[in-house]
């Protein structure tokens, strides 16, 4: 069944934000290796056990909500389940090299939310 992998947390100031989570939930927020501007969220249950885990990136329009990542087995599927059902695919399939594959959705309550789809052979 597809679940939630990962979330996204728009900010317009990484370090406020990093300090925020961190100090309120514990969160370690840490910066992705490589150019990119994009920080790491890694949390854990009450019990200590992994939870999941998101990322913190730079605002990139007014309105960016929170997104979440659900995993599917194949996004093309999904992304003609969104539209049949009266979503729309806002963003179409993008690669995430070596990682997988995405693409952004707004429901039929004009909500966002992306699909995952990991595939190590991305490109």
């Amino acid at each position: 069944m597809p679940t939630i992998v990962h979330f996204e947390i728009p900010t317009d100031d990484i370090e406020r934000s990093r300090k925020f989570y961190s100090d309120l939930f514990g969160w370690k927020v840490e910066k992705y290796p490589g150019s990119m501007e994009y920080w790491m969220i890694t949390t854990t249950t009450p019990s200590g056990e992994k939870g999941v885990d998101g990322g913190m990136m730079k605002r990139q329009s007014p309105q960016q909500p929170i997104t979440i990542y659900i995993d599917v087995p194949s996004i093309d599927e999904y992304a003609a389940k969104v539209e049949k059902l009266g979503g729309k695919v806002v963003v179409s399939k993008m690669a995430v090299s070596k990682v997988g594959y995405f693409a952004v959705c707004i429901d039929t309550e004009n909500n966002c939310f992306a699909l995952w789809e990991t595939d190590t052979n991305a490109k």
